[in-house]
């Protein structure tokens, strides 16, 4: 079978590779989209923190279900179904784990950053990581595990809530899917970024409370003049990079909440003095949980966010190589990018 693979930073191959044989418990899935990630693009740039080379890509993706080994029926699976899935192998021993916090477990492997990702023609999976996609489309169902990963962030870890004002910092997929999120819980949501093109193909797409353009040091002062000189209630990061990071913490109002999702590998140097004097509740946000996967699903699948949006560019399976330049030279005018596996 053919397999995308990261062969060195810049460079990306398509490979033949060994077919997989399900163990008991596992099924054989057949790929249909996957999504570049932002880590993926980083793994590609040499710029993601735990990238490694050689890779396999990929940890959004959507797929049919080939071969079950094993009984399935208390998962719901059959096969021909078309699924999603958890990417995120935790290892159940250490205390998060022991916590039920397993999106961040010690010893966490995501598919394509920590172990070989999902973008071959075929992969295998266990049954407990695989949900129905209840006929959304691959490409949508593709989209699912950044939804996840921000609804998670802007939502369980940021509580924005109905009334609140709330600065999304990154207008990539991760943070334009973080306003939704936000927005989704009547939150009154502005997005940033550096990047004119997407704030404002955000902004026709979702019509949020309003954009802001980072255009360097007067960002702090169009925050404040938004929210009448008050700051943001919730500043969620979703770049990874420490001047953003920064700016969250100057935009959000005293006994503010601050979100990090954007993940680099920079230290920044501040003043953390400010986090005392604001009182600020500064927390991470780490990938997704299960009930994610199924509500969001079920959100998608109910109207309740037009999920298909996000997606800016596609590219067939024989392409990928140019996605993957076209996506690091032209980020500023792209937002999820898939790869289509199967026409």
């Amino acid at each position: 079978m053919k397999t995308i693979i990261i062969t060195e930073p810049g460079k990306v191959e398509i490979i033949e590779t060994p077919m997989p044989e399900p163990k008991e418990g596992e099924a054989l899935l057949k790929v249909l989209c996957g999504g570049i990630c932002g880590s993926d693009l980083g793994t590609y740039r040499g710029t993601f923190a735990y990238a490694s080379y050689p890779r396999i890509p990929g940890h959004e993706f959507s797929a049919r279900i080939e071969k079950l080994n094993g009984d399935a029926s208390a998962y719901g699976l059959k096969e021909g179904m078309v699924v999603t899935c958890n990417p995120y192998f935790n290892c159940g021993k250490c205390y998060s784990c022991e916590r039920g916090y397993v999106n961040c477990c010690e010893h966490n492997e995501t598919l394509g950053a920590q172990r070989d990702g999902a973008f071959s023609e075929y992969i295998t999976m266990p049954f407990e990581r695989i949900y129905d996609g209840k006929g959304l489309s691959p490409a949508v169902l593709a989209a699912i595990e950044p939804f996840c990963i921000s609804y998670h962030g802007a939502v369980t870890q940021g509580r924005c809530s109905k009334g609140e004002n709330v600065l999304v910092i990154g207008a990539g997929t991760i943070g334009t899917l973080a306003a939704v999120a936000a927005k989704s819980q009547g939150a009154n949501v502005y997005i940033a970024d550096v990047a004119k093109k997407k704030i404002d193909y955000a902004q026709e797409q979702f019509n949020f409370a309003g954009t802001i353009l980072n255009e360097g040091e007067n960002f702090i002062e169009k925050c404040m003049e938004v929210t009448n000189g008050k700051g943001f209630d919730v500043c969620i990061e979703a770049v990874g990079l420490p001047q953003t990071f920064q700016s969250a913490i100057d935009a959000c109002a005293f006994a503010g909440r601050v979100v990090l999702i954007g993940v680099g590998k920079k230290n920044l140097d501040f003043n953390f003095t400010l986090l005392q004097k604001k009182e600020l509740h500064v927390c991470g946000s780490r990938n997704a949980l299960k009930k994610d996967f199924l509500s969001l699903i079920d959100l998608v699948k109910a109207g309740g966010v037009e999920l298909e949006k996000v997606i800016t560019n596609t590219y067939s399976f024989d392409d990928a190589a140019k996605a993957f330049a076209d996506f690091a030279a032209h980020g500023n005018e792209m937002l999820k990018v898939e790869i289509i596996f199967e026409v």
